[in-house]
């Protein structure tokens, strides 16, 4: 019995500690693994938001030439912006450049700035509600717009921006897009075919029916140009921006909340018919401001590439909007220095970008399709 009680004595307690031993080295080890992983993530999120920031700083620089630009005329903005001039003639002469002594350069570098921002802002709602046509639809519109303002302009002798028709245009699309879309019983995506082909129909007929009567060139319009870029359509791409910037972000819960459960946001009593129109409107205004850049064909490629590219990395629907400007903003500044430097169309270049940066993220993605939250 002696024996007995003495083995069982010595056996418990190496038990107790082989046991407790095994049980620490159990528990350490996912507990470093999802330190590590916490860790990890916590540096992504950070470089995400410093890129974020860096993006708006650069926005905000961006704006602030605009406003420089347009109003140089008073005294002291008007020493700035001599200051502003200077800067770029050294910038030129340290880079080796020919470029960024000249406003013009300044103004197309801007809106394109404006659009790596709005547009895949907008398009990570639209690409996720499976509405990525609604850009090429109302670019076609706005082309229409375009047609009709220079109609109007050699008829009349108005000398107006044909931007502000093509604005009015637009948006006037996607009212009518939108309110077929509400009150016919065919798919979703007829309306959107039919306005998509009437108004560019409509806009090559106005264009064959005034050839000659004006001298825009409607290549760079269709294929976009950094020399397309005027003063106007910058300040208009400038408020434009900061418009639709401030429109998410008052609305971007209810936005989510439709995007991801349209049902259930009528459930819960969301005027879920008038956020569509505002998406719709935001999508519109995004692509007239674009246009100029990308041109007419291409627009709606800046709205559905970077989105794309980011949704195949993102974990969430935060993120992928972070990612998203992140990739729109890298694939602008790329496509302007190859086309700056090789003197090809800004357009094809920025587009071509955004789908090496897409390839990219697939081949850094572990599957072709992301699950995120819609947090």
């Amino acid at each position: 019995m002696a024996t007995d009680t003495d083995a069982s004595d010595t056996s418990d307690p190496g038990d107790a500690s082989g046991a407790a031993d095994a049980s620490d080295a159990t528990d350490q080890r996912p507990t470093g693994l999802s330190g590590r992983l916490r860790t990890r993530n916590t540096a992504r999120e950070t470089a995400e938001l410093v890129g974020i920031g860096l993006v708006g700083l650069l926005a905000a620089f961006m704006l602030g030439f605009i406003l420089l630009y347009w109003f140089r005329e008073f005294p002291y903005v008007e020493l700035l912006y001599t200051e502003f001039r200077i800067a770029g003639r050294l910038l030129d002469g340290v880079l080796g450049t020919n470029v960024f002594k000249h406003p013009f350069m300044w103004q197309s570098l801007s809106t394109g700035v404006l659009i790596g921002i709005v547009a895949p802002l907008v398009g990570s709602f639209l690409v996720h509600r499976q509405m990525a046509l609604i850009g090429e639809t109302l670019a076609h519109a706005a082309f229409a717009g375009v047609a009709i303002s220079l109609v109007f302009n050699s008829l009349t002798g108005w000398d107006g921006s044909i931007l502000v028709g093509a604005l009015v245009i637009g948006v006037l699309g996607a009212l009518i897009v939108q309110w077929l879309a509400d009150r016919t019983d065919t798919y979703g995506d007829v309306p959107i075919a039919i306005m998509l082909s009437g108004s560019f129909a409509l806009g090559t007929l106005l264009i064959s029916a005034g050839r000659g009567q004006t001298n825009f060139s409607i290549e760079s319009l269709l294929y976009g140009s950094i020399a397309v870029v005027t003063p106007d359509g910058t300040r208009l791409m400038g408020l434009l921006s900061v418009v639709v910037v401030l429109a998410v972000a008052v609305n971007y819960k209810q936005l989510l909340f439709i995007t991801f459960d349209e049902q259930a946001a009528r459930v819960a009593q969301l005027p879920v018919d008038r956020y569509n129109t505002l998406l719709v409107v935001m999508t519109a205004v995004v692509v007239v401001g674009a246009m100029q850049v990308l041109g007419v064909i291409l627009v709606a490629a800046m709205l559905v590439v970077p989105v794309a590219a980011a949704s195949q990395v993102a974990r969430s629907f935060r993120e992928t909007v972070y990612l998203s400007i992140l990739f729109g903003q890298a694939a602008v500044l790329a496509g302007f220095a190859v086309s700056v430097s090789l003197s090809l169309p800004a357009g094809g270049s920025i587009v071509m970008a955004a789908i090496g940066i897409y390839l990219a993220a697939i081949g850094l993605s572990k599957s072709s399709v992301t699950a995120i939250s819609t947090h």
